[in-house]
């Protein structure tokens, strides 16, 4: 990989140090953006278009324009791995409303153009995580997000403070509670598994509709294996034969200890082995 990074703005290609955002953007001001991380195995792009079409629903549900270039992401991802030279590693994108003075009204979008911005991250040997291998230690805290975690949205400090609470309590990740009930992680979507079945909320607006969830999920029935898509709380998560959460830049990582409870007998479980096992596979196949 070259030291100094190729980035995408607006239209351009530009050296990481050259590539400048206006003071007066919105994803700055207002957390007013959007974003989506693909992540590179071998060169190529997986689950390129279920993140296009997760990153098109989070700009309608927050009535923000495309950005000119969307038509073009696919090439524009692919040339920035090129240039990159990237092997394995991410690729990620934000959109925001666009550089306006602070208002909290919307900018008339005949007026103002959304900022679009790529950037790539090297992860040599991103499938191969060592931590697949013990294992994840996560701690549960409360969730006290806003109420449209289903929307991608670049406000990202609470879960920032999630991940900086279970790094001083010498874990690996937060699991976020309302009511009761897991919602899921910082940064991941939540699964335990009882008996073989495989167990995660359902879809709402509380959480992230996760593009390795959906992936993961229909693996597994393909599989033949039970899924339930529904709440469950903590101690039933302590109670569980096994756990693991998904994720764009994870893929499939096994939970071993939740609260300081170790789940089974402390190791990775051989579901969530399998399941990281036949994503990498079979999204490896489709990859672009």
């Amino acid at each position: 990989m070259k030291d100094m990074r190729t980035v995408y703005l607006n239209g351009d290609y530009l050296a990481e140090d050259e590539a400048k955002v206006s003071i007066f953007d919105r994803s700055f001001l207002m957390a007013d953006g959007v974003y989506e991380v693909t992540s590179v195995l071998g060169g190529k792009l997986i689950d390129f278009d279920g993140h296009r079409v997760r990153l098109e629903r989070s700009l309608n549900e927050l009535d923000m324009q495309k950005p000119e270039g969307f038509d073009d992401l696919l090439e524009i991802h692919r040339e920035l791995v090129r240039v990159n030279e990237i092997e394995d590693g991410l690729v990620y994108l934000q959109v925001s409303r666009g550089a306006a003075d602070r208002d909290f009204m919307y900018p008339d979008p005949e007026d103002v153009k959304p900022t679009l911005v790529l950037f790539t991250q090297n992860k040599p040997g991103l499938a191969n995580s060592p931590a697949a291998a013990k294992g994840m230690k996560v701690i549960s805290i409360d969730d006290i997000r806003w109420g449209r975690r289903d929307i991608k949205t670049v406000q990202l400090l609470y879960p920032s403070m999630g991940k900086m609470m279970a790094k001083k309590a010498g874990c690996d990740d937060a699991w976020m509670i309302q009511d009761g009930f897991v919602t899921e992680g910082t940064s991941n979507n939540a699964y335990i598994v009882k008996g073989n079945k495989i167990i995660t909320r359902a879809l709402s607006n509380d959480i992230l509709h996760g593009i390795t969830r959906a992936a993961v999920l229909r693996f597994a029935r393909e599989a033949q294996m039970e899924v339930e898509e529904r709440s469950f709380t903590i101690d039933e998560a302590k109670e569980a034969d096994e756990a693991f959460i998904t994720s764009a830049s994870a893929f499939v990582m096994p939970v071993v200890e939740i609260d300081g409870v170790s789940l089974g007998d402390g190791t990775p479980g051989s579901v969530a082995k399998r399941m990281r096992e036949i994503y990498l596979d079979e999204s490896l196949k489709k990859a672009v």
